[in-house]
């Protein structure tokens, strides 16, 4: 009977042996699918006074061949891969807009100057005018267009967003239903594994890394606690915490993640789930790419518009008027936190478009001191007196006036960020075009002296209420070297004034200089300009704020500046995608190691078949002699 035993023992280990072998063969192709064996151990031996006598095999288990450091391994990389990948997606898109040589802004940026340059060349010619005109509506467009497109790709991001955060409740719930399959398996197998049920959750917690970073905990009882972000619970046994896509309290064109507590959604700050999945790639490409570069577009687009107005409203047109505003310029975008009171608003303006970064700010009071911060990098301006207006808060260029506002509450101010969709021409008439300057100067027939006086120039804005009432200067004998200016404005008549040639001679907002040697009593006159149809000096000077470095405190042309964003944009895109070969690099080597270990060899199980057949049939040859023992013992009887 003991051999009996035994061989009955290796036939159903050899049994349970092929049959694992058998449901790896037919899973070979099943994803997620990991190898199984079953592990033997030698039954309790029977002592004798001859020793202990072997009483066969037994199935302990069927276990995954498995490694939970290769899997952990390969869900970071495979949702930092994941990351990388969508990020790419969405910024190449951009950088493609922004560097095309036809769709981009430097060839319409270049067009709008040369019609400007042909205005100055031909002041008075019509075709000239509606050029430029023509010229300025293409630019406007263009800044629109790129703007449409940054402002479609935002769009497609909110619904990203949404599709995703469904996909990662859906993964949650049917995780945690494994959870709860799994635990019913093992405690009714006396701990078994339920390695097919395990198989499929662990596929599923490779899914959910791909959409979100994503870490997990076996607890005791066999089910996994899934965890997203920086740490926040997804999955905790058999209960799940539902995500929600909901408005931004910061901007409601954007939607964001938060998780849902009874009546209210928790908001989840975005930084804590950019660090992976698609889900991260998708917001750090809104966070790090797609604001910046909206705001950049837009930076150079209230720069352009307000510093032209600037110039053009100190030239004259065709009417002799002094000049308007050549384009309408976008007004900031400001934003209510939810919280507010409806009451409550603020007061704002640019102060000096050159001063403008490509950051956002927010603007705060605390019940004592209100704030401004550039949320880039938290630096923050305050004042304590603000609402009287004495002290108003400024920070590159974006001034906060006053505020009808209660402690805690803030504002979110974008600057620029509307600047490329709302920019506009001002002008249809091409009359209205103020190429001209809106003074002339002259020199007396009768001057004695070698003097020559400059065309003039106007002052910057405001412009003086008597800049073109006339003006005249009389020069004293060449021995005291003083001359008088008679005429109405501000300090005038001026009498006396010492004469240094070239020196720059201001009034009523506007500045001459006088060379050479003026004689006694030569008389130099300003006054409106009578001739300005033919008049170039302002379109000149519009024109050359093309190569100005105007924007960036100073540091950039327009065109420099937008060929700063392309090489941001195109930096950016590069090293995504150098980062992303090398992260799908480590992840298809992560995936190979965890292959060679976990995935089913067709050849090795084909040899184990053979093996265990074997085994089979020897274990029923000795079923066959321990029958035949038996009979020779009952033969003997």
């Amino acid at each position: 009977m003991g051999i009996l035993n035994i061989g009955v023992s290796g036939l159903a280990s050899a049994r349970a042996n092929l049959q694992t072998t058998s449901h790896n063969i037919s899973n070979v192709n099943t994803p997620g699918y990991s190898r199984q064996q079953a592990l033997q151990t030698t039954n309790l031996a029977l002592g004798s006074g001859a020793g202990f006598i072997g009483q066969g095999v037994n199935v302990s288990t069927v276990e995954r061949v498995y490694s939970q450091f290769l899997v952990n391994q390969s869900l970071q990389a495979q949702t930092k891969s994941s990351q990388l990948d969508t990020n790419l997606t969405q910024i190449a898109q951009i950088n493609n807009l922004l560097a095309d040589s036809s769709a981009g802004l430097s060839p319409a940026l270049q067009n709008f100057f040369g019609s400007m340059q042909d205005l100055a060349n031909n002041p008075a010619s019509v075709p000239s005018r509606q050029s430029l005109l023509s010229a300025s509506e293409a630019l406007v467009t263009r800044f629109q267009v790129l703007d449409e497109n940054l402002s479609a790709s935002r769009k497609g991001i909110n619904s990203q967003v949404q599709a995703n955060v469904t996909e990662i409740n859906s993964l949650a719930e049917n995780i945690a239903n494994l959870n709860t399959s799994i635990t019913a398996a093992e405690g009714s197998a006396g701990g078994q594994p339920p390695n097919d049920l395990l198989d499929q959750r662990d596929a599923l917690v490779s899914e959910l890394g791909k959409l979100v970073n994503t870490s997990f905990v076996r607890q005791s009882n066999g089910s996994y606690n899934i965890f997203i972000g920086n740490g926040q619970p997804l999955v905790v046994g058999a209960e799940t915490m539902t995500l929600k896509a909901v408005t931004s309290p910061d901007d409601p064109l954007e939607v964001t993640i938060g998780f849902v507590a009874g009546n209210n959604t928790i908001i989840i700050p975005e930084e804590h789930l950019q660090s992976g999945g698609s889900l991260g790639g998708l917001l750090a490409y809104r966070n790090e790419t797609l604001d910046s570069v909206q705001n950049a577009l837009g930076r150079i687009a209230i720069g352009l518009a307000q510093t032209l107005n600037d110039q053009h409203r100190l030239g004259q047109d065709l009417n002799g008027d002094l000049g308007g505003d050549l384009f309408n310029v976008p007004s900031p975008r400001v934003i209510s936190a939810t919280n507010n009171a409806s009451t409550s608003s603020i007061t704002m303006d640019i102060s000096d478009v050159t001063a403008l970064t490509t950051s956002d700010y927010s603007f705060a009071y605390d019940g004592t001191n209100y704030s401004l911060t550039r949320l880039s990098d938290n630096t923050s301006v305050t004042t304590a007196v603000l609402p009287s207006g004495v002290a108003p808060l400024t920070l590159d260029g974006v001034r906060v006036t006053g505020a009808v506002i209660n402690a805690n509450e803030s504002f979110v101010i974008q600057p620029t960020r509307d600047a490329a969709k709302n920019i506009s021409l001002a002008i249809s008439d091409t009359a209205k075009l103020a190429a001209a300057a809106p003074i002339e100067t002259k020199s007396s027939l009768s001057n004695i002296g070698s003097g020559v006086i400059s065309a003039g120039t106007v002052n910057p804005l405001p412009i003086d209420a008597n800049l073109q009432q006339p003006l005249t200067i009389t020069f004293h004998s060449p021995a005291d070297g003083q001359f008088d200016v008679a005429g109405v404005g501000v300090g005038l008549p001026a009498t006396n004034q010492v004469y240094t040639e070239g020196a720059d001679i201001s009034f009523n907002g506007l500045t001459v200089q006088i060379s050479g040697s003026p004689g006694a009593g030569d008389v130099f006159t300003i006054g409106p300009n009578s001739n300005g149809n033919s008049d170039p000096r302002n379109a000149l000077l519009m024109a050359g704020l093309q190569t100005q470095n105007i924007l960036v405190g100073g540091t950039a042309t327009y065109q420099s500046t937008y060929a700063q964003l392309v090489s941001q944009v195109g930096n950016q895109t590069r090293e995504l995608i150098v980062t992303g070969e090398a992260q799908a690099n480590l992840l298809a080597q992560t995936n190979e190691s965890l292959q060679s270990l976990s995935g089913v060899n067709l050849d090795e199980e084909a040899a184990n078949l053979i093996r265990y057949q074997q085994a089979f049939q020897a274990s029923g040859k000795v079923i066959e002699m321990s029958s035949t023992l038996f009979d020779t013992l009952l033969n003997i009887g």
